[in-house]
Parts: C-alpha cells; structure tokens; sequence
C-alpha cells in the first residue's frame, strides 16, 4: 500500500476531533487479561493482521458503472430515493453509522450482538474490530485511487449528513465504500463470535453500509462492492493465527457478558424504528 493511499485512508476515516478521541481511547488501560497492546499505524488506527496481504480490489472488483449505463441509471435513481429520507430518524442513524471514530463506531452492532461493545468489559473484541476495521479500510484502496470515482453529493452540488467530512471526502474516491467494507466485516466476523444472532448482525451490516446512501456519501454500486472488498478481507483474515485466537477470546468475552445479562450500550428501540425504513430500489 503506498503511502499516499495510507494517508487519504486515515483522513478520509476520521475527522481531526474523532482522530483525537479515538487516539485517547486506544490508550486507556484494559484488563490484565486483555489482549497484548498493538501498535498504532497513525495515530487512533491500530496495526491490522493482514499487514501488506490485502485483497487486491482492483482485480477483484469490475469498473464502476460508466455514465449512460443502465447500472449507473440505477444508482442515479437509488441516490434520488435516498435523498427523500433528510430529516427522518433514518438520516439521523445514518449520520450515526458515518462516526467511525472508536469509542464510538462498535457500537452499532452492539444491539445486533445483544451485549455492550466496549474496551472495558470486552477488551478482545473491542481491539480485534479496531484491527479488523483497518483491513477493511484498506482493502478497498487500491481500487478506490485507481478509479478516484466523483461522489454523488459532489457530482449534485448537495451535501452529506456529515459536513465536517465532505472537503475531506472530494478528494476520496467514491468506489468502493470504505464504511461499507468495515460495517460488512465487521458483520461477518461478528457472526463467527455469535452464530446465534447472524441474521440480527448481517442485517445491521447491510444496513450500515445502506446509510451511505443516505447520507449522500455513495452509490449503491459502491456500497455493493464495498461488501466484496470486505468479503475478500474477511477470508484472508483467516489464515492468520492471531486474528483465530483474538476470535476465539472474543466469543469468550460475549458469552460471559450474555451469561452475565449485559445490556447493550445503544438504544436499540430507535436503532430498530430508524433502520425498519428502506430505501426504494435498493438491490
């Protein structure tokens, strides 16, 4: 991964006040049980597992869809759909989804898991979706700085749900979603620590990815493709010794926490109002 494309990554994930904030929370202390510190590729994004053995989404993924195509009407008229949702409780979980900052991000999978999501109480599993959350991201660049695809808020001269981002993301290609990469990772791992609540988790995986289109950030082929980036991520994943054993230790922390009655550190009544809402012509 060259440099360049490492820098865009970091800026394009986090603004400088969430960089800040997820950098404090990579230093608070764990347990002693925890898992053995990781060290920090910038500050706030922790070392992943695959190292340079990413997934090459440029061979893997096919061309976006070209002006004029029957694929790129459809994102055309997925965006218009989506655009309709400004103001309604499914904007405002999608400007949720947009925060990756941790201690922030992990916890929109927390209701799907039925257990909190935090460093404190699941340290495993919190540092292993910090690590995963790297490959994720960086599993979609090399297509990402190939294609430099223009987003849909630039292309229509409109906004995002989350302003802060957008001088930041004209110059971040738009193909394939790096959100959209990490929430279906994220989903996938999470269904190997709970295979009882697959479909809850993959569910709020796709629904992660979906608030892209929301919040006006992507198309819907980027968001497709995002998942496959995250699918080829997730396979190399386990071929690595650690991530097996973080995995191992991660279900071990959820099982107690469910034996123990955790509740989940989220409002799964307003997550579950805001994502029954759908999106007209999504795929």
């Amino acid at each position: 991964m060259a440099e360049t494309a490492l820098v865009r990554c970091v800026r394009r994930l986090a603004t400088c006040a969430a960089l800040a904030a997820a950098a404090c929370g990579c230093a608070t202390a764990v347990a002693p049980a925890g898992p053995q510190p990781v060290p920090e590729m910038r500050p706030g994004l922790l070392t992943g597992y695959l190292g340079r053995e990413l997934p090459d989404s440029l061979l893997l993924l096919p061309a976006p869809p070209a002006d004029g195509t029957p694929a790129f009407a459809n994102d055309e008229a997925v965006h218009t759909a989506a655009q309709r949702l400004r103001g309604t409780p499914r904007y405002a979980q999608a400007a949720q989804d947009a925060e990756l900052a941790f201690p922030h991000a992990p916890t929109a999978f927390a209701c799907a898991l039925g257990v909190p999501i935090t460093q404190q109480r699941s340290p495993y599993l919190y540092q292993m979706l910090q690590r995963v959350f790297t490959d994720a991201a960086l599993a979609t660049y090399a297509a990402k700085d190939h294609y430099q695809r223009v987003r849909p808020f630039v292309r229509h001269q409109e906004g995002t749900c989350l302003p802060a981002d957008e001088a930041m993301l004209r110059g971040d290609g738009s193909y394939p979603s790096g959100h959209s990469s990490i929430g279906w990772a994220w989903a996938l791992v999470l269904t190997e620590v709970a295979p009882e609540r697959a479909d809850a988790l993959l569910a709020r995986g796709r629904a992660f990815g979906e608030s892209r289109l929301v919040c006006n950030a992507h198309w819907q082929s980027d968001v497709i493709e995002g998942r496959n980036a995250a699918a080829g991520a997730v396979a190399k994943l386990h071929g690595k010794p650690e991530f097996n054993s973080d995995l191992a230790a991660a279900a071990g922390e959820v099982a107690a926490l469910r034996r123990a009655g955790a509740a989940p550190n989220a409002d799964c009544q307003a997550e579950a109002a805001a994502l029954r809402v759908r999106i007209d012509g999504v795929l």
